[in-house]
């Protein structure tokens, strides 16, 4: 039996009667078939997905969190941090221990999510295991794309929250409509200043996103993570890993005009693995023990047993 749900924010296919996995741009439903990952109607507060408008216990903290990021979010303030953090002397550990420090974080951007974590990185991973078995790098993504929010731990300078979580967006542009309470760009001081408030900015079109200074965050301090310790996995991980929260052009289409054509490839893997990190968030609980060996091998098969963070 195939089950079709009307999804209109993403462009994939992710099943068919054969099983295949196919993946299209402008595809406007998701196909699941019986024993994949059926995409739950409500978080775990039982509202929709990514409603920041919606009344609840946290709607007042996330849109504050948003005033403080939108503020203070700006071109020189992310090259600081891109070069402090780029250093990479805080700590050396493994992957797994890094997975296992997230225990205690909560991301208070998040209006879906209130569970440490590591409970979220394994649901993403185990989700998208059971869809793609053959896809062991989407695998390892899955568990290792928010690993950056360490950077709130005192080992890694604890950072406040709205310098390490939330939705990501370029600096050094026009800041897009498309990003999450744009009102509060208003009183970021890029917001009038010319070499950063026109459409390119210090950009140029098709320059590639790896050429444009993103929102600093656990998004890019993990990339850079990934990069300099020499990881193999493919581009399209990197790019997940950077881009998962810049929702603005993946869910909204939104600077697509800084793109190359290798941002366009990996954008269909990053359109896949939107719905198994946002869709994931449940109160479905894994058992460490028993896939840990499984992410262990990937672990080894991708990364160095120790890595500079």
């Amino acid at each position: 039996m195939t089950i079709l749900i009307e999804q209109p924010e993403f462009g994939v296919e992710v099943g068919t009667e054969a099983g295949e996995k196919k993946v299209f741009e402008d595809e406007k439903e998701l196909v699941l078939d019986d024993g994949l990952f059926v995409v739950p109607h409500t978080n775990s507060f039982g509202q929709t997905f990514r409603d920041y408008d919606a009344e609840g216990e946290r709607q007042p903290s996330v849109e504050i969190f948003y005033q403080i990021n939108h503020i203070n979010q700006t071109y020189d303030f992310v090259q600081r941090m891109r070069k402090e953090y780029r250093k990479l002397n805080r700590v050396e550990m493994s992957i797994w221990e890094c997975c296992e420090l997230l225990n205690e974080v909560v991301d208070e951007s998040d209006p879906d999510l209130d569970e440490p974590q590591i409970e979220h990185l394994l649901q993403t991973a185990e989700a998208i295991r059971k869809d793609y078995p053959n896809e062991d790098w989407l695998h390892l993504t899955g568990l290792i794309h928010d690993l950056g929010k360490v950077l709130l731990l005192p080992s890694f300078g604890e950072l406040t929250q709205w310098a390490v979580v939330g939705d990501t967006f370029p600096v050094g542009c026009a800041f897009d409509q498309a990003n999450v309470h744009h009102k509060y760009f208003k009183e970021n001081p890029d917001y009038y200043n010319p070499a950063y408030n026109t459409k390119f900015g210090v950009y140029s079109e098709g320059c590639g996103l790896e050429n444009v200074m993103m929102s600093w965050g656990h998004d890019d301090y993990m990339y850079l993570v990934a990069k300099e310790n020499n990881c193999t996995l493919p581009s399209a991980a990197l790019f997940i890993i950077r881009y998962h929260s810049f929702y603005a052009l993946h869910k909204a289409g939104a600077y697509k005009h800084l793109m190359n054509e290798e941002d366009v490839e990996n954008l269909n893997w990053l359109h896949v693995f939107n719905k198994y990190d946002l869709y994931s968030k449940s109160k479905v609980r894994i058992d460490v023990e028993k896939v840990k060996p499984y992410y262990l091998s990937l672990i080894e098969k991708y990364f160095p047993s120790k890595l500079r963070w």
